[in-house]
C-alpha cells in the first residue's frame, strides 16, 4: 500500500483558537490536506478538503464561517487537481473516509459519486441536528445523495490491518482517525482535527473550537499511546510538519 499526501489549500485563522493564551490579533496559516491510500483492493481518500469554489468566493459557499476560516489558497488547489496529478479522477476513488464533517474536511465529497463513504454515527447525528451550522456543519458539503456507512466503533476497513479507523471524539462528537500500516515507511495515524497542531498533542491545551474538552483529552492520551508504540502522527493543520512531509507523487510506501 502507498500513501500520497495531497494539498487542498490553506486557511488563515486566529492562533488563539488553538492556543488560547495567544494574542487575539495573531493569525496562523493552516494547510488543508487529504491522504490517498492506494490499497490493493481499493483507492481510499481520507478527507476531501475544501470545495473548489471556496478559493474564488468563500462567502457564497461558507457564509459567516469564511470570516473565521479564511481561505488563502489559489483557485485550482484542491483534492481533484491533486488526484489528477497522479493520473486519477474522482470516479477512481472507491472509499472516502471523513475524519469529521466540517467543510475543510468534506468539501469535495459530492465529486466522488462511485465511492463508499465512511463516517462515525455520532458525527452524522451532530451534523444533522437542528442549528448544526452554528457548530461548523454546512449541509451543502456533507449532506449529499450518497449514503454513509456509519461507524459505531473501530473498523478494520479491509480486514488486513492496513487501514484501521479509530474513534477519537472531542473536536467533534464523531471525530475519527485512521491507522495506516505501510510496508517500508511504518505506521501512521491520520489524526484529523483531534491533533490540528502538534502543540495540542505536546501541551494538552484544549483548543477553543472543541466540542468536549474532556473527551479530547482522553483522545489525546490515546494518540500519545499510539505514538509511543511507534506510529508517526499526521496532524491535520500543522504548517511546520506539513513542510517536512512527502507530497503528491512522492509517496510513502
Amino acid at each position: 500500500m502507498k500513501m500520497h499526501l495531497l494539498s487542498c489549500g490553506r486557511l488563515r485563522m486566529r492562533k488563539s483558537i488553538f492556543l488560547p493564551a495567544a494574542d487575539r490579533s495573531e493569525t496562523i496559516e493552516l494547510p488543508v490536506s487529504s491522504a490517498l491510500l492506494r490499497h490493493g483492493q481499493a483507492n481510499v481518500l481520507f478527507d476531501t478538503g475544501c470545495h473548489p469554489t471556496v478559493a474564488e468566493d468563500p462567502d457564497a459557499r461558507w457564509g459567516g464561517l469564511a470570516k473565521l476560516m479564511v481561505p488563502i489558497m489559489q483557485p485550482g488547489e484542491h483534492v481533484l487537481t491533486g488526484l489528477a496529478e497522479l493520473g486519477l479522477a474522482a470516479d477512481d476513488i472507491d472509499v472516502v473516509i471523513n475524519s469529521h464533517l466540517h467543510p475543510d474536511h468534506c468539501g469535495c465529497n459530492a465529486f466522488f459519486r462511485k465511492a463508499t463513504f465512511l463516517a462515525h454515527a455520532e458525527e452524522l447525528t451532530a451534523a444533522g441536528a437542528p442549528n448544526s451550522e452554528a457548530a461548523g456543519y454546512l449541509s451543502a458539503d456533507w449532506d449529499q445523495p450518497i449514503p454513509f456507512d456509519a461507524l459505531t466503533g473501530e473498523r478494520d476497513v479491509f480486514g488486513d490491518g492496513r487501514v484501521v479507523l479509530l474513534p477519537l471524539p472531542g473536536h467533534t462528537p464523531g471525530s475519527i482517525g485512521a491507522m495506516t500500516q505501510l510496508d517500508r515507511s511504518g505506521t501512521f495515524l491520520l489524526a484529523g482535527d483531534t491533533v490540528s497542531l502538534r502543540e495540542t498533542l505536546d501541551s494538552g491545551i484544549v483548543p477553543r473550537n472543541t466540542w468536549d474538552g474532556d473527551a479530547l483529552l482522553k483522545s489525546l492520551t490515546e494518540v500519545r499511546r499510539i505514538e509511543a508504540a511507534g506510529a508517526t502522527i499526521i496532524c491535520s493543520h500543522d504548517a511546520k510538519q506539513w513542510a517536512t512531509l512527502r507530497k503528491g507523487a512522492d509517496a510513502y510506501d
